[in-house]
């Protein structure tokens, strides 16, 4: 018998917990039914398998990065800022889903019935249905992007990764990349993405 309470919810915030603590790779229906203290059959009963948990653990974090996210009245601008800042922190918080973000379709309902309502609410401040599905898509996948970069994580291979500041630099032959170790120049990933999100929305909006 299924723990009492366990819900598809649960499933899915305690998987969430598991790949914070130790990545994605190490995650099973297994180990996770144990996370769980149940086994890992009694999980099937709120999802199918392995895959639709690894979709599900991207439309969890979708759900708590959207949570609360509401279109602006007569503009759209500022709520697709809010979508890319709020899209990348919620990825900060859990980066072990970050290649699924990357890689696997957002297809629950919740998040087509999402995707619809942010779709007429566009159309409605006067962007063409194309436009539309242009902005939330390249403000995603940059945002993605952008972060899976930020948090710097092969999975199965997490902290293992050289930085620029591993390199033993000769100034002589890089005296470019000297100068950005020693002063940190164009380093701070924050305000390289708040930046980079204005040039889009200042483009689109154009």
């Amino acid at each position: 018998m299924p723990k009492a309470g366990l819900t598809r919810e649960r499933v899915l915030d305690a998987a969430l917990e598991y790949v914070d603590a130790y990545g994605l790779p190490a995650l099973s229906m297994r180990k996770l039914g144990a996370h769980l203290g149940v086994e890992g059959m009694a999980l099937y009963r709120h999802v199918p398998n392995k895959a639709a948990l690894l979709d599900g653990l991207v439309d969890r974090v979708m759900e708590t990065a959207f949570a609360g996210l509401e279109p602006s009245e007569g503009s759209w601008v500022p709520w697709m800022r809010q979508f890319a800042h709020s899209l990348r922190a919620a990825l900060l918080a859990h980066p072990g889903v970050l290649p699924l973000a990357a890689t696997r379709p957002v297809n629950s309902p919740d998040a087509l019935r999402m995707s619809e309502r942010w779709l007429a609410e566009m159309r409605a401040a006067g962007l063409s249905l194309g436009r539309a599905m242009d902005v939330v898509n390249v403000l995603a996948t940059f945002t993605i992007g952008h972060t899976l970069a930020e948090a710097g994580q092969t999975p199965g291979h997490e902290g293992t990764e050289p930085t620029l500041d591993d390199h033993a630099l000769d100034p002589a032959e890089f005296p470019n990349l000297t100068e950005v170790v020693a002063t940190r120049a164009g380093l701070d990933f924050d305000s390289r993405f708040t930046e980079a999100v204005e040039i889009l929305l200042a483009g689109y909006a154009r």
